[in-house]
């Protein structure tokens, strides 16, 4: 009786270990996964910011500037608060379809100047992502 003893605890032993290393991979993996997770939550939480930052910096590049003085080249402006590049570029009557002429023929006439403000950031880790916000205004003159 005392040598089928002997016999069982040396394979209860040797079930044990693999059943502990199973579970040890499983936990490694398990962890491992969390880690991804946590990091893709981060970059898309940088992604929204950046996409803010770039909002902001166009908001605040469109009520400073003076449309009535606008270079026809584009001209570009950094925002060093938000570090955003944003680039002003007058568009000709052939680009985009103004709903006024900007070409007045009566004197007093209000006519438009349509623009594209192009606003560029870049975000995350080594600065490796980059986003880019695009709107078109019209600027009333008369």
């Amino acid at each position: 009786m005392r040598i089928q003893m002997r016999k069982q605890r040396g394979v209860v032993l040797f079930f044990s270990i693999i059943i502990l290393l199973i579970m040890t991979v499983i936990g490694v993996a398990l962890a491992v996964n969390s880690t991804q997770s946590i990091r893709m939550a981060g970059a898309g939480s940088e992604r929204i910011e950046a996409m803010s930052h770039a909002h902001g910096a166009q908001d605040r590049l469109i009520s400073s500037t003076n449309f009535t003085n606008l270079p026809v080249t584009p001209s570009t402006v950094r925002d060093s608060e938000f570090s955003v590049i944003s680039t002003l570029t007058p568009l000709s009557d052939g680009e985009v379809g103004c709903v006024r002429s900007s070409q007045p023929d009566q004197v007093g006439m209000i006519y438009c100047i349509p623009i594209e403000v192009s606003s560029r950031v870049t975000f995350g880790r080594n600065g490796m992502g980059q986003l880019t916000v695009v709107s078109g205004i019209e600027q009333e003159l008369k």
